[in-house]
Formats: structure tokens, C-alpha cells, sequence
């Protein structure tokens, strides 16, 4: 069987911190694995689940059109919480699986699809609420956010410069490209910051938080 994977992420920022990438691709890699399937090109999205037009979605069922193969996901909810929207790519003539759900049917991804738009919707209701009482308890929106970030980045500086050695070691080795050092980091079993596996997109945060440290 042949895959072709699709990865999306809400925010521009979610895709500068890999938040929700290496996961996804985390169950790509281990449904392919599995299965004994083979990804022919993966495509990531950075865009809002409530907007239709998506480019790199587009590229991947090109792609499965013409080699047949299955488009594959890592979760529903990543392709759209719109029910309208998932049932228009049903029926694009494209195969969907789910990493989450390799039995799901047509049938079921239909239904499933409905449950997720609901979901969605009761996602906007509780959030619209909890800002109202926020700001009605006099709460300053968006600051709690900026102290977490600034943890997050932090955590993860702290993290890279314990690699050092690691990095150092690998170079003294050859290995300076992002993607052989990925898998180099991999084969040593030396976790990511998050104790999961090293991707391109990690490592080159990696590099990056390394360099600035050195400048």
C-alpha cells in the first residue's frame, strides 16, 4: 500500500514550536510501520480547521490521484471540524484512513465527522465563556499566555545545551545535515525534549537554540 500523509497545525506559531507536528508524525511513521505501507511525500498545513482552502491539501490528493495511493492522517479533527467540508473529500475519489482509527469506513468517518463539528462548536461556547468571566473577574487576557511561552522557550534552551556533546560528537562524525543528524540522535536513543523521536523540524530548532547560545 502506498501513503500519502497529510499534517496540519492551526497556528504559525504552533508550527515554529512543533507543537502538534512531531506527534502527528509520530503516528504517521507508526501507521506505516505497521501496516508495511510506504508514505511517497508527506505535506504540512499551517491553517485554521474552519478554513476550506488549503494548497498543501490540494498537492496531496493531486498526488493520490495519480499514483493511487491512500491519503492518510494522523487525526480527523486534523483535516476539518466542518462536516461539509469532510464530506466533499469523501467524495473526491481519494481512499482516507485515520491513524487514530486504520478501521474507520466511509461510513464512520462520516459520523465521526459529525461529532467533531459539534465538538468544535462546544469548544467556541466554553471558550467564549471563559473569557467573559475572566473579564468580568478583571483578568488581563493574553498574559498568562506570554509567562507560558516564555517557560516553554526557556525549558527548551536549557534542554538543547545539554545536547552539546551529542551535537559535537555527530559533526566530528560527518553528520552535519538536519536530516541525517535527526536520524543519528535516533539510533542513539537520545530523546527529543519531549522523550519522543527527532525529527528535521526539531532539529533544526535544536541547531538554532544552539547557535544563538554561541553568538
Amino acid at each position: 500500500m502506498q501513503l500519502v500523509a497529510y499534517i496540519r497545525v492551526s497556528t504559525t506559531r504552533q508550527q515554529a514550536s512543533g507543537l502538534g507536528l512531531e506527534a502527528q508524525q509520530e503516528a504517521v511513521d507508526r501507521f506505516a510501520a505497521l501496516s508495511g505501507a510506504q508514505v511517497l511525500n508527506t505535506f504540512t498545513e499551517v491553517e485554521s480547521g474552519s478554513v476550506n482552502q488549503r494548497p498543501e491539501l490540494g498537492k496531496a490528493l493531486d498526488l493520490c490521484r495519480r499514483t493511487k495511493a491512500t491519503l492518510l492522517i494522523a487525526r480527523l479533527d486534523r483535516l476539518s471540524r466542518s462536516l461539509a467540508f469532510i464530506a466533499q473529500l469523501l467524495e473526491s475519489g481519494v481512499d482516507v484512513r485515520c491513524c487514530d482509527m486504520p478501521e474507520a469506513n466511509r461510513l464512520l468517518l462520516q459520523l465521526l465527522a459529525v461529532f467533531a463539528e459539534h465538538e468544535r462548536q462546544l469548544i467556541r461556547d466554553r471558550t467564549r465563556a471563559a473569557l467573559a468571566s475572566a473579564k468580568a473577574r478583571g483578568v488581563k487576557l493574553g498574559s498568562h499566555g506570554a509567562v507560558l511561552a516564555a517557560e516553554h522557550k526557556q525549558g527548551a534552551e536549557r534542554y538543547a545545551l545539554t545536547l552539546v556533546q551529542a551535537v559535537e560528537e555527530a559533526r566530528r562524525e560527518g553528520v552535519v545535515a538536519i536530516r541525517p543528524l535527526s536520524a543519528w540522535l535516533n539510533q542513539r536513543g537520545i530523546p527529543s525534549r519531549d522523550g519522543g523521536r527527532w525529527h528535521p523540524t526539531s532539529v533544526s530548532r535544536l541547531l538554532s537554540r544552539l547557535s544563538a547560545n554561541h553568538t
